[in-house]
C-alpha cells in the first residue's frame, strides 16, 4: 500500500513539473490547433463537395429559367409589369421550392399562352430539370419547401384520422372543389379543378402554397399532420366506390339541373307531340240528298 501511495505520488509530481514548464502552454496550444485542424480536414471537404453540387444544381436551374421562364418573370426572377402597371408574369422571389414544383410538375407552367388560369397538362420538363428549376427559385428568397416523401404518405393514416381529414376538407375546401372534389366554378371565368388523380405531393404543395386564387394553408393553419389526414380522405373517397347511379361528374345541382330540363322536360314534350300527333281527329261529313 505504502509503494503504490509513493509511485501515485512520483507521478503526480513529475506531472505538475511538466506542467509547471515554460514549454507546457506552447505544447498545449499546438496539440490543440493539430486536433483542430484535423478535425475540420475531416469534415470540409464534404461539405465543400455537397456546396458545390449544389451551386451546379441552381446554375443548371438558371439555365433553364432564362429559357423557359424568364419572358414572363424576369431575367432574376423580379417579375415583368405591363404597360397598364400590372404583372405579366409574378415576381418568384419567396415562392419556395414547393410552389415551383407544383406548378411545373402539374404542367400549368410554363403556360402555352396568358390566360385567366394556368391549366394542368402534361409537365413539359423531366424531374431533375423540375428539381434544378425549383434549386434556382429557392435560391432567390426563402419560401416554402418541396415536401419530403415521408410527410405526403398516408399509409400509416389510421381510420380516425381519415376522418377528421373528411371533416377539414367539408370545412375548408367543398365551397370550391365541392364534396366529392369534382371542381367547381368561380367568379371570373375561373374554376376550381378536380382533384382525382393529383398525387400526394402536389396536393400537400397545394395546400401549402395557395397557387392562383386558392389560399395558403400554412403549417400555422393546417398542422403536416392534417395535410396528411386531407389527402388520406381524398384518396379513400376517389377509391371508394360509386354509389347512387350515374355520377354526372360529381358537379351537384348544376349537372343534375341540366340532366333534369334535357332529359326530363325533353321526354315530356316528346310525349305531349306524340299524343297530339296521334289523337282522333273529327271530320264534317256532307249530307245526303233531302
Amino acid at each position: 500500500m505504502r509503494l503504490t501511495q509513493k509511485l501515485g505520488s512520483r507521478i503526480t509530481g513529475r506531472l505538475s513539473a511538466h506542467r509547471r514548464s515554460r514549454l507546457a502552454g506552447p505544447v498545449v496550444v499546438l496539440l490543440a490547433l493539430v486536433l483542430t485542424g484535423g478535425v475540420f480536414a475531416f469534415l470540409s471537404p464534404a461539405q465543400a463537395e455537397q456546396k458545390t453540387a449544389d451551386e451546379d444544381l441552381v446554375a443548371q436551374g438558371r439555365a433553364l429559367f432564362l429559357v423557359g421562364c424568364s419572358s414572363c418573370h424576369g431575367k432574376n426572377g423580379e417579375g415583368v409589369p405591363t404597360e397598364q402597371g400590372n404583372q405579366y408574369g409574378p415576381t418568384l422571389v419567396g415562392v419556395g421550392a414547393a410552389s415551383v414544383d407544383f406548378q411545373v410538375g402539374t404542367g400549368r407552367m410554363p403556360m402555352a399562352q396568358p390566360g385567366t388560369q394556368a391549366l394542368r397538362k402534361p409537365p413539359v420538363y423531366n424531374e431533375d430539370e423540375i428539381e434544378a428549376l425549383a434549386a434556382y427559385v429557392a435560391s432567390l428568397g426563402p419560401g416554402p419547401e418541396v415536401p419530403a416523401s415521408s410527410e405526403t404518405d398516408t399509409e400509416d393514416v389510421e381510420e380516425e384520422g381519415v376522418v377528421e381529414g373528411g371533416e377539414f376538407f367539408r370545412t375548408n375546401c367543398t365551397a370550391c372543389h365541392n364534396f366529392a372534389g369534382a371542381g367547381g366554378a368561380l367568379p371570373r371565368g375561373r374554376f376550381a379543378p378536380s382533384l382525382d388523380g393529383v398525387s400526394n405531393k402536389h396536393i400537400y404543395e397545394a395546400m401549402l402554397t395557395g397557387p392562383q386564387q386558392m389560399p395558403v394553408f400554412s403549417d400555422e393553419v393546417l398542422t403536416p399532420e392534417d395535410k396528411r389526414n386531407i389527402i388520406a380522405y381524398l384518396n379513400e373517397r376517389e377509391e371508394s366506390p360509386k354509389y347512387g347511379g350515374f355520377q354526372l361528374g360529381s358537379l351537384g345541382p348544376v349537372t343534375e339541373g341540366l340532366a333534369a330540363w334535357l332529359v326530363g322536360m325533353g321526354v315530356l314534350v316528346g310525349f305531349a307531340v306524340w299524343i297530339a300527333a296521334h289523337s282522333t281527329r273529327s271530320t264534317k261529313k256532307k249530307g245526303g240528298a233531302a
